[in-house]
Order: structure tokens, then C-alpha cells, then sequence
């Protein structure tokens, strides 16, 4: 069971950890200054949850590594993030369609995962869902503002859309893992998920004035640990300084 719970913890915490890490990449480059404060917070409220799941995780290892190790001790072949949250940033409007469809998912997996029966996955959840609210209130509002605003934003949006849709599938997807923790009540069935998903997505996109992308292509592996080249790169980044300088006190 702890290894479980050690696999679901590092998915929804590296989930968390790489897609504050993009976010971050827009401190001073957001379109505007209120932006600008807008992803760096939201980009922080992920790193906040990525710490509390990553902190579990080394717990529930007992390898004696901590949130920090697991951030900054791993290749991607040991990441189990999505591969949505590790693409590019590309332009605002492809950022936004990733925030959005990230935030939906999360929002609900976030408001089943209150009533878990694991206490510490319940507690962070409780935490993360009224961030993921926000998340996906923010996201929402620039999706529609794009999607039905200027030709050529409207054309930006819906590319942006139809770029990321495929990526959205992976959050549903099922195996062995996450059978087991819905029979448990840890986690929830990711398929049981997907018509919430939609019910909260498409109305959104309608409003946008956008058009759904059919359902087709579905690439996957990020649960597997095999990644795009993108997320060697991300990590490079991010763990250069930990790895430069090991065992460094501040």
C-alpha cells in the first residue's frame, strides 16, 4: 500500500512541481504587470502544493529523501508528471489553454480527494482545491477573453486549443495504479472524472466561441517516466543549483 500511495503522491506532486516551474517562466514576461503578479502566484500556490505532496512522498519511501532530493535528485526518467504540464509555454494564449485544462482536472480530482481515505492526502487536497478554484476561475476568464475577442486572438486561442487537447487525455487515463486506490477510496478511477471534466470545459469553450477538438490522438507515457525532450531541459533549469552545489545551507 505505501508504494503505492508513494506512486500517486509523486504524479500529483510532480504534476504540481513542473507546472509551477512553467509558470514561472513568465515572471516578467506576462503581457501585463497584473499578469505578471497573477502567474507568479499561481505558479507558487503549485509549488506549494507540489511541497506538501513531495514531502509525503519521502515519507512514505523511508529512503531518507526529502521534498528536496525529489525535486532536485531525480532524472525525468523518475518524474511522473503528465505531459501537458512539461510542454512549452509557447504564446499566452497556448499558456492559458494549459492552465485551464489543468486547473478543471485539478479542481476536481482536488474536491474528491478531500473524502480519501488516506488523512494526508485529504488534508492537502483540502488545501489545493480552493487554489485550484482560483486557478481555474483565472484561467476561465482569459480563455474566453482571447477566444471571443479580435480575429486575431480568437485564431490564437483556438490553435491553442487544438494543440493542448490531445495532451488532456492523459489525465484520464487508467492502469493497475490507480485500480487499486479506487478500490481502496484513495484515489478516484481517472475515467470517472473525465464527464465532470467536460461539463465544466465546454461550456467555457462555447462562451469562447471556440470549437472542441475531436477526440483522437492521445499521446501518453508521463506516468511511465518517458517524457518529451521538453522536460529534460525544464529540469536542467530547475535543479542546476541544487546539483551545483550539494548539501548547501542557506
Amino acid at each position: 500500500m505505501s508504494g503505492d500511495l508513494f506512486e500517486f503522491t509523486l504524479r500529483l506532486g510532480d504534476d504540481a512541481l513542473v507546472a509551477a516551474q512553467r509558470l514561472a517562466e513568465w515572471t516578467t514576461r506576462a503581457p501585463e504587470m497584473e499578469e505578471d503578479v497573477a502567474l507568479a502566484n499561481i505558479a507558487l500556490d503549485q509549488l506549494g502544493a507540489a511541497r506538501l505532496l513531495l514531502s509525503y512522498a519521502g515519507e512514505l519511501e523511508g529512503a531518507g529523501r526529502d521534498e528536496d532530493a525529489l525535486a532536485y535528485l531525480r532524472s525525468d526518467r523518475e518524474f511522473r508528471n503528465c505531459l501537458l504540464v512539461e510542454l512549452p509555454n509557447g504564446d499566452f494564449a497556448v499558456t492559458m489553454a494549459k492552465l485551464f485544462f489543468l486547473a478543471a482536472h485539478q479542481r476536481l480530482h482536488y474536491d474528491w480527494l478531500v473524502a480519501s481515505t488516506d488523512e494526508r492526502i485529504a488534508a492537502i487536497a483540502a488545501k489545493a482545491r480552493k487554489e485550484s478554484a482560483y486557478h481555474l476561475d483565472h484561467s476561465s476568464l482569459w480563455v474566453k477573453r482571447l477566444g471571443d475577442g479580435t480575429e486575431e486572438s480568437h485564431r490564437r486561442m483556438q490553435a491553442a486549443v487544438d494543440e493542448i487537447w490531445p495532451y488532456t487525455h492523459e489525465l484520464f487515463a487508467a492502469d493497475e495504479l490507480t485500480a487499486r486506490l479506487d478500490a481502496q477510496g484513495v484515489g478516484a478511477a481517472p475515467a470517472t472524472l473525465r464527464d465532470q471534466w467536460l461539463s465544466t470545459v465546454e461550456p467555457v469553450l462555447a462562451e469562447a466561441t471556440l470549437t472542441r477538438p475531436a477526440d483522437g490522438w492521445a499521446p501518453g507515457g508521463g506516468r511511465d517516466g518517458l517524457h518529451t525532450e521538453h522536460l529534460s531541459y525544464l529540469l536542467a533549469e530547475l535543479q542546476v543549483l541544487h546539483r551545483a552545489h550539494p548539501g548547501a545551507r542557506w
